[in-house]
């Protein structure tokens, strides 16, 4: 008995509906959007954590580590507004700040898992970048 192929059947969904990928750059920009903002905005207030803790013994012999954070607080909140206009450039210089952030965090034992973390997250701002190629102005 012969086998019978089945044709796909068309979707119901519109295009607009249907398409995960704007989805997935649409979250993927508001969260480095709003992320880089939150955090450079907590670098003055240190309510979610204190933030110099995190710095590597290298940085805090050499310079003031609370002025060094509150820079470190003003270009977050400068990349995740221009990322509101450049996502495809500025996902990009979000995924080094974070490589510079995870060798920093390499400097310190104790915090591997934390390095790992802002790894998997460098690797959302790379996806971002890519995505805003093509979705950037929808």
């Amino acid at each position: 008995m012969p086998m019978t192929i089945q044709e796909p059947q068309p979707s119901t969904l519109t295009p607009v509906e249907n398409d995960a990928p704007l989805r997935a750059y649409k979250i993927l920009h508001f969260a480095f959007v709003v992320t880089p903002i939150i955090a450079g905005i907590d670098k003055f207030t240190n309510l979610l954590v204190h933030w110099s803790t995190y710095l590597s013994p290298l940085i805090t012999n050499a310079i003031n580590p609370e002025g060094f954070m509150r820079l470190v607080g003003v270009i977050e909140i400068v990349a995740g507004i221009l990322t509101i206009f450049q996502p495809r450039i500025f996902g990009y210089v979000i995924a080094i700040w974070l490589w510079a952030i995870i060798f920093n965090l390499l400097t310190i034992p104790g915090y591997y898992d934390i390095a790992l973390r802002d790894f998997g997250l460098s690797l959302a701002a790379l996806a971002l970048a890519q995505l805003a190629q093509v979705y950037q102005h929808k």
